[in-house]
C-alpha cells in the first residue's frame, strides 16, 4: 500500500513539473526566443529547470560580470564606497545616461560599459584573475583584454554557477570582505515592496553576430529567497530582445507566485 502511494505522489509530481515545463515553455515561445531559465527555491532546496542541458551550458556574462566586477572594485578600493564619482571621459556613447559623471550605483543601474571597463584596467589583470580563481568564476578565462573579457572575450559562466554566484552573496560565502557583499547586494535592489524585494543584473553581448541576453538575481519572499538565472540567444535579436530577457523570467516568476 505505501509503494503505491509513493508511486502516486510521483506521478503527480511528475505530472505537476510537466505542466510547469510547458508552461514555461510557452513564454519563450511567445516572446519568440530561444533559451533556458534555472529557478532555486532556499527553503525547499530544490531547482526547477526549463531545458535542463541548456542551464549547464556556459555563455558569455556580459554585464552580469558587473556583480563580481562591483566586488572586486570594492575589495581592491578602486571604488572606495558608493558615493565616490567617477569622472566620464567626455566620450559620447549610445545611452545618455552612460555620458555623465558616474558613482558605481548608478554605474549599475544603468549598466554603464565605461565605468566598468575602467574598473577593470585599474584592478589589472593580475589581481582580476587572483578573485576569479579565488571564487572559481565560471570557466575563470579572463583572455580577451583587460577590458573586453566579459564582454566578447573567453570568460565563460552558465546559469547554474550564476545561481551558485548569487546564493553565496546572499550569504557572504564569496572571498570577499562581508562588508563589500552587503555592499553589492544594495545596489543590485531593482525592486522593493510591501511583499517582496527583487535583486537583479542583466546581460547582453554579440559574438560573431549571435546574442547573448542574460538576467540573474533573486526574491526575497515570505522568509524565503528564490534564485534565478534565465538565457537567451539569437542570431538576429528583434528590437525587444533587451526587454524580453525580463519579460520571460518576470512572468515565469508570477507563475510560481513568487512575485505579483
Amino acid at each position: 500500500m505505501k509503494s503505491i502511494l509513493s508511486l502516486i505522489i510521483l506521478l503527480i509530481s511528475i505530472s505537476n513539473l510537466s505542466a510547469q515545463q510547458k508552461n514555461v515553455k510557452h513564454h519563450f515561445k511567445k516572446y519568440k526566443e530561444n533559451g533556458s531559465i534555472v529557478i532555486y527555491n532556499q527553503n525547499k532546496d530544490s531547482f526547477f529547470y526549463y531545458d535542463s542541458a541548456r542551464c549547464t551550458q556556459q555563455f558569455i556574462p556580459a554585464s552580469t560580470f558587473k556583480i563580481f566586477n562591483s566586488l572586486v572594485a570594492f575589495e581592491t578600493g578602486v571604488i572606495p564606497d558608493t558615493s565616490f564619482i567617477m569622472k566620464w571621459d567626455g566620450v559620447k556613447r549610445n545611452y545618455d545616461s552612460w555620458n555623465q559623471d558616474l558613482n558605481i550605483a548608478k554605474a549599475f543601474k544603468y549598466s554603464a560599459v565605461w565605468f566598468y571597463q575602467e574598473i577593470a584596467r585599474q584592478v589589472g589583470e593580475e589581481k582580476m584573475q587572483y578573485y576569479i580563481d579565488k571564487n572559481h568564476y565560471g570557466n575563470q578565462n579572463i583572455q580577451g583584454g583587460i577590458d573586453m573579457f566579459w564582454l566578447d572575450g573567453e570568460l565563460r559562466i552558465s546559469q547554474l554557477e550564476q545561481i551558485d554566484l548569487l546564493r553565496k552573496l546572499y550569504h557572504n560565502e564569496l572571498d570577499f570582505s562581508i562588508k563589500n557583499q552587503n555592499l553589492v547586494k544594495a545596489i543590485m535592489l531593482n525592486e522593493k515592496n510591501d511583499k517582496y524585494a527583487l535583486y537583479a543584473k542583466t546581460g547582453w553581448s554579440v559574438i560573431n553576430h549571435m546574442n547573448y541576453g542574460w538576467f540573474v538575481g533573486w526574491v526575497e519572499r515570505d522568509g524565503n529567497v528564490y534564485y534565478f538565472a534565465t538565457s537567451i540567444a539569437a542570431k538576429n535579436a528583434n528590437k525587444d530582445f533587451g526587454e524580453d530577457r525580463k519579460n520571460i523570467t518576470f512572468e515565469v516568476l508570477k507563475d510560481f507566485k513568487i512575485i505579483d
